[in-house]
């Protein structure tokens, strides 16, 4: 599906988990910002096992129980794992929902260092394939991506197109704030 041009507005969302380090309990939430352009719209919401392998199938599945679904043009994911080394796999995710998905990091992940921790966990080749199945990384501007099912030039308009403030498309952002209020009672300060 070819992302809308400069005149359309682009509808969103954006996937955060719920900061998680300090819980004990091995489900780990998951919050899903549905956005206009940068204007917010509506949330999604569930859950993943900490390092565990159903991070897809959760997405795939807030999204098409939802009414969002069909207004989407992107999916938006900050990073390609939810509640620790829970990996997203991109190429299904596009395929199944029929939506560019784009992985989103503040920075160039250190890839040996996620390898080494990989082969510290249950089944490390089936986690290394999966991380690798999103290709290639791409850096444009301060937006640093892997994505799949769009152009990565066309999604770096795209996100361009998506952040409001900072470096952070606004499903993100928003995603983000809503995860820390849910775990700490409000938001905190770094979005």
């Amino acid at each position: 599906m070819p992302l809308p041009g400069p005149g359309r507005t682009l509808r969103v969302v954006g996937f955060d988990d719920v900061p998680w380090r300090h819980r004990k309990s091995g489900q780990v939430g998951v919050v899903g910002a549905v956005c206009a352009g940068t204007r917010f719209e509506g949330m999604v919401y569930g859950s993943v096992r900490r390092d565990g392998w159903r991070a897809t199938l959760t997405i795939e599945e807030l999204l098409t129980k939802s009414k969002f679904l069909p207004q989407l043009h992107l999916v938006l994911l900050d990073g390609i794992a939810f509640g620790g080394f829970n990996v997203v796999d991109l190429p299904r995710l596009a395929r199944t929902l029929q939506r560019p998905c784009v992985a989103v990091m503040r920075k160039l992940p250190d890839l040996p260092a996620m390898e080494r921790a990989a082969r510290r966990m249950a089944r490390p080749a089936a986690r290394l394939a999966v991380l690798r199945r999103a290709g290639p990384i791409h850096v444009a501007g301060h937006f640093v991506y892997q994505v799949y099912g769009a152009e990565p030039r066309d999604t770096a308009a795209a996100l361009e197109r998506l952040t409001d403030t900072g470096h952070v498309p606004e499903a993100l952002r928003l995603a983000h704030l809503i995860g820390g209020a849910l775990a700490y009672g409000q938001s905190g300060r770094r979005a």
